[in-house]
């Protein structure tokens, strides 16, 4: 099934983490994903992720990925992606930046688990990784994620609801998007 819908505006960059604007913020949530969302009262919850534990000190977060996630191209989520997505986030993000201050790394010791070490306890870690507006911590391939932060990206393969047709894209007139069957909503 196809999506068609008239936006607000022109749909003009495809990078949801180079842009602030709503258009491309709507963009990216109905192709990318995000590892936590708010509910109806703000409340946060896995989306990507199965679960996540905190160590005693706070410093340490492990984060395990929920089983059968896929990109559109049919290639596995893993956590190297989500590690490599953060990173690029919060090089263009203010509150990503501000993690960031917190953070010491990131690593990934096993495909669908990874973990965020922090220099000191930071009280907004998940708040910032589900956080729903600009800009939105979208995961994405590992070779996508891995364009410098201060270059758009070229290939749109997503991990969302839909898929995003870019051999239908004309910008300031159309974007088709077509359902992902291999989506499966938390």
């Amino acid at each position: 099934k196809e999506l068609r819908y008239i936006p607000e505006a022109d749909l003009n960059i495809l990078d949801p983490v180079w842009s602030t604007s709503t258009i491309v913020q709507v963009y990216g949530h109905l192709v990318f994903d995000t590892l936590y969302g708010f509910d109806k009262d703000y409340n946060v919850h896995p989306q990507m992720a199965e679960s996540h534990v905190v160590s005693d000190d706070k410093l340490q977060w492990t984060i395990k990925l929920r089983d059968g996630l896929q990109f559109h191209d049919g290639q596995p989520v893993l956590a190297k992606d989500c590690v490599a997505s953060i990173n690029r986030w919060g090089k263009r993000d203010a509150m990503g930046q501000k993690l960031f201050t917190f953070v010491q790394n990131l690593d990934s010791p096993a495909p669908d688990t990874f973990r965020i070490f922090l220099r000191e306890a930071c009280g907004f870690v998940i708040e910032a990784l589900g956080k729903p507006s600009s800009n939105v911590p979208f995961i994405m391939p590992k070779r996508v994620a891995d364009t410098p932060a201060d270059k758009q990206i070229d290939d749109y393969t997503g991990s969302g609801p839909y898929v995003f047709k870019r051999d239908e894209y004309k910008p300031g007139d159309k974007a088709v998007y077509l359902k992902n069957t291999k989506y499966v909503p938390r």
